[in-house]
């Protein structure tokens, strides 16, 4: 990712790491840009006050690799938006916002709708800051940490719950409307009947009106049509007493027929069939002419009753549309109204009837929801405690409890369910709580009462470890959720960190050594003046300036000994935890191994086998345990 003139930093590349990345810096310095940048490379708020002074203007510009791992989703949004994903997986994003709050999106060298990075970034990255601590203390975002957790477990029902709901409050709101307005539906009801009334009685045809107006036309005018039509037909058939001075059209082509027809010259002769094709055309027209002729008759009786209709179609045209057509659209409209303006005691029976049925089918939708997140509750609280045990909370227990959320007197939206009346919201009838008992002897408290600022960091980051497993998104940054940490809590954070990068890419903005250790890759904002201008600017730390840096964290000051001493013995424990996580994740292998050379073996080998084994896992475990001691004592060293 490379951020360009956004804050303190100028120009900063930030090579990331595929496992932990931890970015570290003096207060100032503009760690809080490299998150700020990932934010606007995210499709997230833009503002003008986060262009570096003097700038034209921000730009952060990242290349998002392994598309396809992270699924079709992904890919789909990039294709959709007719950008080019790169050979090799990958997808260029860039996001630019000017000094005068303008904002740019281009994506895969595609100009794109921020939203377009916004949607993408869902299914890549993560971000959690401090303020994700204060969401977590909502029952809305317990609840979805929850469903998150459930999976499929709680999706399912909860869309067949939300689609029912819907169809049930479509229902309730049509209902009320029916029952308190029923004196206004009823007038309107009359009003529209009526226009039915005029409407049927009139019978109007499609297009009739139009139709009428040219018979009008014929009828008024039939004199001079007569004249034309009959000066046409004489013009193209001839005299029709058959005077040979007034032959037509027709008898003029005839002549010139015959007398092509009687030279010896093939132009000529050539001629005489368009000639003829001449002469069925206007044979033709003679015809309809005189079938025209036939037909036009004065009748003056027939023109009033013509009127007379127009006249009733220009009643209804003037009430209700600008023409027929429209005026038999009104009335089709108007029927499907009256069905629902239908405030007869039979049609809210039945309406009320279909509210009851729904209310019964939405009310087992939602049990099952609930039954579903119990049991998730269960499951997720016992892992949340397992991992807090591991970051120095060993007496904490944490319980998710789901609790009905009764309806109010007057709610309109309660729902039976079991025998309770409760508030059907549109994610179930649960309120979840995060609950916490600190130590053995404390009392189960809301985790916000509970917990202190660093127990809340912890509680977050235990819960986030639990939830990537399942989680799709595969990169996941931690912007300062170690504050109030420190000591040996802030190792096995750093511990926790580096378990999660074994399977996501984890970028952590940090101010604690002992987390600081554990990362993969180094990066360190440095912060300088020039000619009265501040600059700042990434650096990846090679392992002596990296020492550096931990002693510089650790004591304030990167040229003390001690500070140098207790920097390198934290590295040391920090490659020493990883090193065993990978022996570990190998051991599967290597037992699989194990296991088919002895069932190979005879029966007595097998016991030997056996025994063998026994014996090195005991061996095993007193080398993990000491070393785990030692990661202690020096984990001790560091508070």
């Amino acid at each position: 990712m490379r951020i360009q003139g956004l804050g303190v930093i100028e120009d900063a590349l930030l090579e990331l790491h595929p496992g932990f990345t931890v970015v570290t810096g003096e207060t100032g310095a503009g760690k809080t840009m490299v998150v700020t940048g990932l934010h606007l490379l995210s499709g997230g708020r833009s503002e003008a006050s986060k262009v570096r002074a003097g700038a034209a203007k921000a730009s952060v510009e990242g290349r998002f690799e392994g598309l396809d791992a992270a699924g079709e989703r992904a890919t789909e949004i990039v294709t959709d938006a007719g950008a080019d994903v790169d050979e090799d997986g990958s997808v260029i994003a860039l996001r630019s916002v000017s000094a005068d709050g303008r904002s740019r999106a281009h994506l895969g060298g595609r100009s794109v709708p921020v939203g377009v990075l916004g949607d993408l970034a869902e299914q890549l990255i993560a971000v959690h800051g401090q303020n994700d601590q204060l969401k977590l203390l909502r029952s809305a975002q317990q609840r979805a940490v929850l469903d998150r957790f459930a999976g499929d477990a709680v999706a399912a029902p909860l869309a067949e719950y939300r689609r029912v709901r819907r169809a049930w409050l479509e229902v309730l709101t049509e209902l009320e409307e029916r029952s308190s307005r029923s004196r206004e539906l009823a007038q309107q009801a009359d009003m529209l009947r009526h226009g039915l009334s005029e409407i049927e009685a009139v019978a109007p045809e499609p297009g009739e009106d139009v139709e009428l107006t040219e018979q009008v036309k014929r009828l008024a005018a039939v004199d001079e049509l007569r004249e034309a039509a009959s000066a046409a037909s004489a013009a193209v058939s001839g005299a029709a007493d058959g005077d040979p001075e007034m032959p037509g059209a027709l008898g003029l082509l005839a002549d010139a027929r015959r007398r092509l027809s009687g030279v010896d010259d093939a132009v000529l002769r050539d001629l005489e069939p368009r000639l003829a094709e001449a002469a069925t055309l206007l044979s033709d027209v003679g015809a309809e002419l005189m079938t025209y002729l036939d037909g036009l008759e004065a009748d003056p009786e027939r023109l009033e009753r013509i009127l007379a209709r127009q006249a009733e179609l220009k009643k209804l045209t003037r009430k209700y549309a600008a023409d027929v057509d429209g005026v038999l659209a009104w009335a089709d409209d108007a029927r499907t109204r009256l069905d629902g303006l239908d405030t007869s005691d039979e049609a809210l029976a039945e309406l009320a009837a279909k509210r009851d049925e729904l209310a019964a089918e939405l009310a087992g939708h939602a049990d099952a929801v609930s039954k579903a997140r119990r049991a998730a509750a269960a499951d997720l609280a016992g892992r949340i405690t397992a991992e807090l045990a591991g970051l120095a909370m060993g007496q904490a227990e944490v319980e998710l409890l789901v609790r009905p959320k009764e309806a109010d007197a007057g709610d309109p939206h309660a729902v039976a369910v079991g025998g309770q009346r409760l508030h059907a919201g549109s994610e179930g009838v649960d309120e979840v709580e995060l609950v916490l008992k600190a130590h053995a002897g404390a009392q189960s408290l809301p985790v916000h009462k509970a917990a202190s600022g660093g127990e809340l960091s912890r509680v977050m980051l235990a819960i986030e470890v639990v939830l990537a497993h399942a989680d799709p998104v595969q990169t996941l940054v931690f912007d300062e959720v170690d504050a109030g940490v420190g000591g040996r809590a802030a190792v096995e954070i750093g511990k926790r960190l580096a378990t999660l990068a074994r399977t996501h890419q984890v970028l952590v903005v940090t101010h604690l050594p002992q987390v600081a250790a554990f990362a993969d890759r180094h990066l360190v904002v440095d912060k300088g003046t020039a000619d009265g201008v501040t600059r700042s600017g990434v650096t990846v730390l090679d392992p002596e300036h990296r020492v550096d840096e931990l002693a510089r964290m650790l004591a304030g000051l990167d040229d003390s000994e001690a500070g140098r001493a207790h920097a390198e013995e934290l590295i040391g424990t920090a490659d020493a935890y990883k090193r065993d996580r990978e022996r570990e994740r190998a051991k599967p292998a290597k037992k699989t191994a194990k296991k088919a050379t002895e069932t190979a073996s005879t029966g007595q080998g097998k016991t030997s086998a056996n025994t063998s084994g026994t014996t090195s896992g005991t061996t095993s475990d007193k080398s993990a345990r000491a070393k785990a001691a030692l990661s202690r004592k020096k984990a001790d060293t560091g508070k």
